[in-house]
């Protein structure tokens, strides 16, 4: 009888394990940090040793020089840092699209918080450029109706923000209004405009909703990164100025 009470028992605790889901019920972690108590192996050390003697010598390439420091808040509305950057993107890319599709870029606008590193006084080196633009974001031109270009503009007025804009645009805010003006021509309705900037501010990055869903979408096939370099290597001495593009009176 015993015998049998235990077969039932099992039988029993068989069929409601089978029945009963299987659920996560706990994770747990460790955090393992990296301190110079963590010896190396020196098998992975030499093998790593080549390519980052390699690394840093690539990172330490020098590509021009800039006279003075250039940064992204020497300026209210505008930057050294901020104009340069829209200025040779637009330089960099305007053949590439131009070769394409024989239509030249309107202007250029790219975001104040996409800057992530000024550079100082004096040589300007590879690693400066993976330090401005750490991220792989790609140049795109997105092809504007009238009515999202005033969506823009309406953008710069709210934010107040020093966002990278090309040399094309005469921006004033007076009165809490702003004129707004591409190659020193107020916007024209029912015209498209050729704008280049990023594919993350494409999709909508920095709530830049007007770059969304454009009358047409150009990919150059160029990294942002890539333009920077490109530029530093052809021009051997770097001058920007604070030129009045984007002001408030």
């Amino acid at each position: 009888m015993k015998r049998f009470i235990l077969l039932l028992f099992t039988i029993s605790l068989l069929f409601s394990c089978k029945n009963e889901p299987q659920k996560l019920v706990k994770i747990e972690g460790k955090l393992l940090p990296i301190t110079e108590k963590i010896e190396s192996v020196k098998e992975i050390d030499d093998f790593i040793k080549p390519y980052k003697i390699k690394v840093e010598s690539e990172m330490n390439t020098v590509l021009s020089y800039t006279p003075k420091d250039l940064v992204r808040t020497d300026g209210e509305l505008e930057s050294t840092l901020g104009n340069l950057m829209a200025d040779l993107c637009y330089q960099r890319a305007n053949p590439v699209f131009y070769s394409r599709t024989k239509k030249n870029i309107d202007f250029v606008m790219l975001n104040f918080g996409g800057i992530r590193a000024g550079i100082t006084k004096g040589d300007i080196k590879t690693q400066n450029a993976f330090q401005l633009m750490p991220f792989e974001n790609n140049l795109v031109v997105a092809e504007l109706s009238s009515e999202k270009v005033l969506e823009l503009a309406d953008y710069l007025l709210k934010s107040k923000r020093a966002h990278p804009l090309s040399k094309q645009i005469k921006a004033i805010i007076e009165n809490n209004k702003i004129n707004f003006k591409i190659n020193n021509k107020s916007i024209e309705k029912d015209r498209t405009y050729f704008v280049l900037t990023s594919d993350y501010l494409q999709n909508g990055g920095d709530s830049m909703n007007f770059f969304k869903n454009p009358v047409e979408l150009y990919k150059i096939d160029y990294k942002v990164r890539n333009a920077i370099i490109d530029y530093f290597k052809e021009v051997d001495t770097i001058k920007v100025e604070l030129d009045g593009r984007f002001i408030k009176k």
